[in-house]
């Protein structure tokens, strides 16, 4: 999410901006956006990932399951590790079925065939 983008977000009622992008991909320009969220009032958590793992994961489901952070505007460049993740949340801490978790997830993004193996993977084996 662009800098500039950040007094709008928080102006739609935001209360944090979750990013998973690294800082050496094109465009993503981390302290810049960092700058401007704490500036609008935002609460700026950044986990970057380019592979997904356990790790990572367990980072964003305490950042989310926090009530501070919510709700929380979460982005990455291009949707698919923020579905991955919500899928993870939706299941995990929502208690939704696979399923219904996943059609969210697509609609959000979610379209690597690896990210959705790892999201499925994690489920499963942290049931």
């Amino acid at each position: 999410t662009p800098a500039e983008a950040m007094p709008a977000l928080k102006r739609l009622g935001f209360a944090s901006v979750i990013n998973f992008r690294t800082a050496g991909e094109e465009g993503a320009n981390i302290e810049a956006s960092r700058m401007a969220a704490t500036q609008a009032g935002l609460t700026y958590i950044h986990i970057p990932f380019g592979a997904p793992n356990a790790e990572v994961t367990e980072e964003f489901l305490a950042a989310i399951a926090d009530t501070a952070n919510q709700p929380a505007y979460i982005h990455c460049a291009s949707a698919n590790r923020v579905g991955a993740m919500w899928f993870i949340k939706r299941v995990k801490q929502d208690g939704w079925d696979t399923d219904r978790a996943m059609a969210e997830a697509e609609a959000i993004g979610l379209r690597s065939e690896r990210l959705k193996a790892f999201a499925v993977g994690y489920v499963a084996e942290t049931r």
